[in-house]
């Protein structure tokens, strides 16, 4: 009854009235049971009747995905509450205490004084400014604790980055991240990582979600107070210590700051962290590294859980920069860079041609960044083609693969999911003979270096400000940069639509849509042909038709189709791993920037009148 999981939930007899009895049952276990709060008892005392509200709530268990817990915020099965939370963190702890030995020989000597604990392995625990965070790690640390192991919590907000620095810093054989990263207000979340500081791996969370599964109950749940917890030897609370380090393996990845001589005393950056948790490191390395003219958004200085200045806290919208915008006006400003509420993602906006600030793609930036980052170590001699290697994942813009093809390296494409890169990284570079350049991925997240295990906001934001600084002591400008990579590789689109289906109905008819495309097989859309059809989760290719032999290589599955067309255009289709979502990825190439934006309006058109009809809407 308490199962949770990747499952649907099973068929129940409906009453006279509607609702499940399984959903009546657990509601009312909620309502009765000693185990839950007064207040949980009265929220839920408040929807008493509503039955659709009351299915919502539970239908189903929270699901653990591929990013582990998120969803709204409030009382029942599928909401984030400290219950849900409590149980996923039971069920993490008694998968590390079942096999200890394993945990430990995760561990990586990052800090050989710290690593291979594997009788007591250590769990970190960070959180973001939602409504909740703080109170979901300090939940975390108390159950941690009781179980007997050590649980590292950081004092105050951090970014996502440094909670995967810290697992490996501090040698634990797990981390905790309580954020819901660019998300409205409403939603928190709960990101596992795994001894090698990245996001745990599918094995490992299926792990988890099995051991979670066998708990009895919410009564199962171990927890002592955080006084025992210290009393005990089991709760360090971390900080300035672990900052320091992070920072200081963040300052070994700039480039070419010897080059810019006189340009960072006038250069001006106007950097905002939509009231989130990078405004203290980025702007700490920003100005280590001689940014002295750096602006922070006073509105959206300070940690906020409304997100009361912005509709969403997410850096791939212009809307999130309004208000830097016209900072950027007031005080003549080239550059803008933004930061999600966990500092994992960020985004950039630029001044163009005609005066007028834009927004740049996640796909844009991550071509500027990676033509920065292979040039200047081309440059500098420390880009070995023969090992360097890039990695992107399979609905990331292949522009990014002209890219690395001329500067002759290889590059690995991956599922969607940070964690895919960061494996690749792991096992090229950490364990093989590779050497790894830059990795990134089509929403605004990007990597460089080996010392964190996930996308990283304050790399990027020093990264992007160091290239803006470094085109202007040559006289050029973002704008610049990025025409030279349409000239010199071919105007090339990207763009990302997606259908937002809330609740089960809608997850439901997500689901029956991609069933639908992969039973009918559609050979065109509108006047575009589909010359090459894969299908990642069937692990099998369509040529004009007919079934390519052989598999696709990617070694796992993912419910992702992708489409090339006869002249080339590409569109990829898949469901959020995160969110209520079906998201079209769509890429276009010509000759110019208008035949290409022409192109591109029609390729959507005739794609989206389709997945509009399948999705019944």
């Amino acid at each position: 009854m308490y199962a949770t999981g990747r499952f649907s939930p099973s068929h129940t007899r409906l009453t006279e009235g509607g609702m499940s009895e399984h959903f009546i049952e657990t509601y009312r276990q909620w309502l009765t049971g000693e185990v839950f709060d007064e207040a949980t008892r009265a929220e839920l005392r408040g929807i008493e009747g509503d039955a659709r509200e009351i299915e919502e709530r539970f239908y189903k268990e929270l699901n653990f995905g591929t990013a582990g817990l998120r969803g709204i915020l409030g009382a029942g099965t599928n909401r984030m509450n400290i219950y849900t939370v409590g149980k996923v963190t039971q069920g993490l702890c008694d998968s590390l205490l079942d096999n200890p030995k394993k945990a430990g020989s995760m561990v990586k000597a990052d800090n050989p004084e710290k690593a291979d604990s594997p009788a007591a392995p250590g769990i970190v625990i960070s959180f973001d400014p939602r409504h909740m965070s703080a109170e979901f790690a300090r939940e975390c640390a108390r159950i941690i604790a009781a179980n007997g192991i050590h649980a590292y919590l950081f004092d105050d907000i951090r970014p996502t980055p440094e909670l995967s620095f810290a697992v490996r810093r501090l040698g634990c054989a797990a981390g905790i991240m309580i954020t819901a990263s660019h998300n409205p207000s409403a939603y928190n979340g709960y990101k596992v990582y795994g001894a090698d500081g990245a996001q745990m791996s599918v094995a490992d969370s299926d792990r988890v979600v099995d051991y979670t599964a066998r708990l009895s109950g919410y009564e199962a749940i171990k927890k002592i107070s955080v006084e025992e917890a210290h009393r005990r030897g089991l709760l360090t609370v971390i900080g300035k210590a672990v900052d320091d380090a992070y920072i200081e393996q963040v300052h070994s990845l700039s480039l070419r700051l010897g080059e810019l001589g006189d340009t960072l005393k006038t250069f001006k950056v106007i950097y905002t962290p939509l009231h989130g948790t990078g405004n203290r490191l980025v702007r700490r390395v920003l100005a280590e590294n001689g940014f002295s003219n750096v602006l922070v958004v006073p509105e959206q200085e300070l940690p906020d859980p409304e997100f009361s200045t912005v509709k969403s806290p997410n850096p791939e919208n212009r809307e999130a920069f309004e208000l830097a915008i016209a900072l950027a006006r007031r005080e003549n400003v080239d550059i803008i860079i933004g930061s999600d509420p966990d500092c994992d993602r960020i985004g950039v906006v630029f001044r163009d041609f005609d005066g007028g600030y834009a927004v740049l793609t996640g796909n844009q930036i991550g071509c500027l960044l990676m033509e920065y980052v292979l040039a200047a170590r081309r440059d500098a001699g420390r880009l070995d083609k023969d090992r360097a290697f890039v990695v992107k994942t399979i609905v990331t813009t292949k522009l990014a693969n002209q890219i690395a093809a001329h500067y002759g390296l290889a590059i690995c494409e991956v599922f969607t999911g940070f964690k895919y890169i960061c494996e690749v990284v792991k096992e090229r570079d950490e364990f093989g003979d590779g050497q790894f350049a830059f990795g990134f991925e089509e929403s605004n997240g990007y990597l460089a270096g080996t010392f964190v295990r996930d996308k990283d906001g304050v790399i990027a934001s020093m990264l992007v400000a160091e290239m803006a600084a470094w085109y202007r002591s040559q006289g050029r400008t973002l704008a610049d940069a990025m025409k030279d990579i349409y000239d010199r590789y071919g105007y090339t689109i990207d763009d990302v639509v997606s259908y937002t289906l809330e609740g089960k109905q809608g997850l439901d008819r997500i689901a029956a849509a991609m069933e639908r495309l992969r039973a009918e097989r559609p050979d065109a859309f509108g006047a575009f042909r589909v010359k090459l059809c894969k299908d990642y989760q069937t692990d099998e290719s369509f040529e004009s038709g007919a079934k390519v032999p052989g598999g696709l290589g990617m070694g796992e599955r993912s419910n992702v189709l992708s489409y090339q067309m006869e002249d080339g255009s590409v569109f990829l289709i898949r469901p959020s791993g995160t969110e209520p979502k079906i998201k079209v990825y769509y890429g276009v190439t010509d000759a110019s920037r208008e035949g290409a934006q022409e192109l591109l309006r029609d390729f959507e058109g005739a794609v989206s009148a389709v997945i509009r009809d399948y999705l019944g809407i």
